[in-house]
């Protein structure tokens, strides 16, 4: 394929992006963040993310399931304190769950 082609796809790409990018800082100002329709959108976001989280404490289907319960859910714990500790910082309480599930998974091992 010609290097000419190859640049017009990707600059091609590069404008579809900018397009949408710019329609959404147009509609942006139109938009309610705190209407009802948002409202429901963050919490059926939230509802997924706990299913996510439960499943994978209790039925995980992956290298996961060779880690006991019961150190998913201290790791899970953890990441909750720190998150609250830290007056509700996502990344710390992500951080945290993540490292203390490694740490206890690899002492187990």
């Amino acid at each position: 394929m010609p290097t000419e082609t190859l640049w017009m796809i990707v600059m091609g790409c590069a404008a579809a992006t900018f397009i949408w990018r710019a329609l959404g800082v147009v509609v942006v100002k139109r938009i309610d963040a705190h209407g009802a329709f948002f409202q429901w959108i963050t919490c059926v976001s939230y509802a997924m993310v706990a299913g996510l989280i439960f499943r994978m404490i209790i039925m995980p289907g992956s290298e996961l399931a060779s880690v006991p319960v019961a150190t998913r859910i201290a790791a899970v714990a953890i990441a909750f304190a720190a998150y609250y500790l830290t007056r509700r910082h996502l990344v710390a309480g992500v951080l945290a769950g993540g490292l203390s599930l490694s740490a206890m998974a690899a002492w187990l091992a």
